[in-house]
């Protein structure tokens, strides 16, 4: 896994989502997001792939982006091109999604516990408020 930091874009992995993002079309760009929860929330008890859950943070974070209190994802990793509105229903999938990225067996979970483990859960619980209007 190549991570330098502890954002949403900060990983090889949500860099590379965000092309597949860039590259669907604009009536189909939800439903990659869509996606990235399905896959993630359908996992259910069994381990979670790092790679699945980066790609539905990274989901996450463009969804907030179009919330009331989010925060624009301006970095150079993150999706070239503006997307469109995103549907309202796609927020308690990304909810979902997070909370089953922030409980065990999650891959991503148990690697930035061996380091920066609380600020990075904080970058998710913020993403996650936002989400839930809370």
């Amino acid at each position: 896994m190549g991570t330098w930091d502890i954002g949403p874009f900060d990983n090889d992995t949500a860099a590379d989502f965000s092309y597949r993002v860039d590259e669907a079309p604009a009536e189909k760009k939800a439903e990659v997001l869509r996606t990235a929860f399905r896959e993630v929330i359908e996992t259910g008890d069994e381990y979670l792939d790092a790679d699945l859950a980066d790609e539905a943070i990274a989901s996450a974070a463009l969804l907030a982006a179009q919330c009331p209190g989010g925060t624009p994802v301006t970095t150079s990793y993150g999706p070239k091109h503006p997307l469109p509105p995103l549907p309202t229903d796609l927020r308690p999938q990304a909810v979902t999604a997070l909370d089953r990225i922030l409980t065990e067996p999650s891959e991503l979970l148990e690697l930035w516990e061996e380091s920066d483990g609380e600020e990075w859960k904080a970058g998710v619980r913020q993403l996650r408020a936002v989400l839930a209007g809370t």
